[in-house]
């Protein structure tokens, strides 16, 4: 996202804000969440955590119309049908944001269904341009901001396989298309699977075939707080009759880094990237987010 700060100078943030549920057997659900800004402008990237069992919630049975309405103390996630509401706050920063859908849900692998074979299976869906309003108070200063934003849902009844790990994409890009991709590492640092999906201006997700995408790492960053050395700068090739792309993706701070073990467990590089390349013959541009797991042991 993007704004105009008070001297007209614009100033460029990216921000995550995730909560997830885990519900097992009887037992009362467990909420995490993360909520990280990377102040580009900057050059500092800054993340809070928290943790909530609640030993009283009522999970409704069957279908609910009702949306989504989720909080981990004032931290909220509000939203159906494409408009979303966003607060929460930490050290410095805070966000009060408003997110309407600029195309209708992407329902990945094509129904919104994907297996993980012994592990189960999940629904997935995103929304994949989302305009972006509202308001992010700074060190103390209300900044009215704009820019676009990208909306992840998944659930079911799945888990993920130990050992390994996956890196991540969304791309958003100038001409109007997006991209979701995903590589799955087994333990052995092997990619063991490859998603994906391309999203053309008619906002259907067309799946493109493994053998299509290739992923070349140009660098690594390793973190002086874990040790841990991840991927820092890509080249995604696509080579598919329904898309020949050539784009090469860079992280927007080298340490976009969440250690939240006291939440989740485990330490996570997802931050912001710029885009430049070729797609469908032509120049583009644009951003996305990465997300990087398993290299923190």
């Amino acid at each position: 996202m993007n704004v105009v700060a008070p001297d007209g100078a614009p100033h460029h943030y990216g921000f995550e804000l995730v909560i997830f549920q885990a519900l097992r057997s009887d037992l009362p659900p467990v909420y995490a969440a993360h909520f990280a800004i990377s102040d580009i402008t900057r050059g500092q990237f800054h993340f809070d955590q928290r943790r909530l069992v609640e030993p009283a919630a009522l999970i409704p049975d069957g279908t609910s119309t009702a949306g989504i309405n989720v909080a981990v103390g004032d931290w909220t996630i509000q939203g159906v049908n494409g408009l979303d509401h966003l607060t929460a706050q930490m050290a410095d920063y805070a966000i009060q944001l408003t997110l309407r859908a600029l195309k209708p849900p992407a329902l990945h692998n094509g129904n919104g269904l994907i297996s993980f074979g012994p592990g189960g299976f999940s629904y997935y869906y995103s929304r994949t341009r989302m305009a972006l309003s509202g308001t992010l108070i700074d060190h103390n200063q209300p900044l009215q901001v704009t820019g676009e934003a990208w909306m992840d849902h998944q659930w079911g009844n799945f888990f993920s396989a130990g050992g390994g790990g996956w890196d991540w994409f969304s791309l958003q890009l100038s001409n109007g298309t997006e991209m979701m991709l995903y590589f799955i590492r087994d333990a052995n640092g092997k990619i063991a699977t490859v998603y994906a999906g391309y999203i053309g201006l008619d906002a259907v997700e067309h799946l493109l075939p493994a053998t299509a995408i290739h992923l070349n790492i140009l660098d690594h960053w390793t973190s002086k707080l874990t040790g841990a050395t991840y991927p820092s700068g890509w080249r995604i090739q696509i080579k598919d009759p329904l898309l020949q792309a050539s784009l090469t993706l860079t992280p927007e701070l080298l340490n976009q880094e969440l250690t939240v073990y006291q939440s989740t467990g485990n330490a996570y590089w997802e931050g912001a990237v710029t885009i430049r390349g070729q797609s469908a013959g032509a120049t583009v541009q644009g951003e996305g987010y990465v997300e990087l797991t398993g290299y923190a042991r």
